[in-house]
């Protein structure tokens, strides 16, 4: 993997803070939405981002972009995510404060919207004033690009020249699933392993946050994971009424009077 930093090309300061073009569409695109392309075939949710179209695909696409580098995005409590094991070769991520869903860790691609304000907590975002971990700076990798840009610092200091290998479209191999048609689609959606094991701390709290960091998503989070594993119980609906209850014999009725 190529680790260095990119060149800002040209001498300009507005050329240092521009964004490359793979970066300013992963952080614009809308993933999960259904392929206009593929509309008519299932599991056709767009998840796998282009790093040389600069645009998101289907898992039906990808033969067309078999040569090109691709970057697998999921989904975690309806908030895009990317692992950082990924991320990490594209860009500098420090000062990103990671989560550990399913055992590894990932960055949000985006802030995402909160209740209420957490200013005047001990440690938080830089751009969104959510509330982090310490040492951690920045929630999401859009609110460390929105803030290097905004104080007007070289971008290209964190851009890394990566190797396209890293990012083949052999990747897919090892993280497919069939559909019902044959089809080949990867497995891109984040389940939380334990609900347990992911508590936050509330905006008047000091409390340390646990391992993956999540505050206002732990209860979303373990909803939809209660509501995935509901399962049913077989049973139809209503009284089943008994026999052995009824009453036996014929009926008596009241003597006339």
């Amino acid at each position: 993997m190529v680790r260095e930093s990119s060149s800002g090309g040209g001498g300009g300061g507005g050329d240092m803070v521009m964004k490359p073009a793979w970066l300013d569409g992963l952080m614009a695109e809308t993933f999960f939405a259904g392929c206009g392309v593929h509309e008519n075939r299932r599991k056709n949710e767009k998840n796998v981002f282009c790093l040389e179209c600069c645009q998101s695909v289907c898992p039906h696409c990808l033969p067309s972009h078999r040569s090109h580098p691709l970057l697998q995005v999921r989904r975690y409590v309806y908030h895009d995510v990317v692992r950082l094991d990924d991320l990490e070769k594209l860009i500098n991520c420090s000062y990103i404060q990671p989560y550990t869903i399913n055992s590894a860790k990932v960055i949000f691609l985006n802030q995402r919207p909160q209740s209420r304000s957490c200013k005047g907590s001990a440690n938080i975002c830089f751009t969104c004033d959510r509330i982090l971990q310490e040492p951690f700076r920045f929630c999401s990798i859009s609110c460390k690009v929105d803030y290097m840009v905004c104080q007007g610092e070289d971008l290209s200091s964190i851009i890394y020249r990566f190797d396209e290998s890293d990012f083949a479209y052999s990747q897919f191999e090892g993280l497919r699933m069939e559909d019902d048609e044959g089809q080949i689609t990867p497995n891109s959606i984040l389940e939380m392993e334990d609900p347990l094991q992911f508590k936050g701390s509330s905006c008047s709290s000091n409390e340390t946050m646990g391992n993956s960091g999540i505050s206002q998503d732990t209860e979303a989070a373990a909803a939809a994971v209660r509501k995935k594993k509901k399962k049913s119980t077989g049973f139809l609906p209503g009284i089943v009424l008994s026999l052995s209850s009824r009453r036996k014999g014929a009926p008596h009725r009241s003597p006339l009077s």
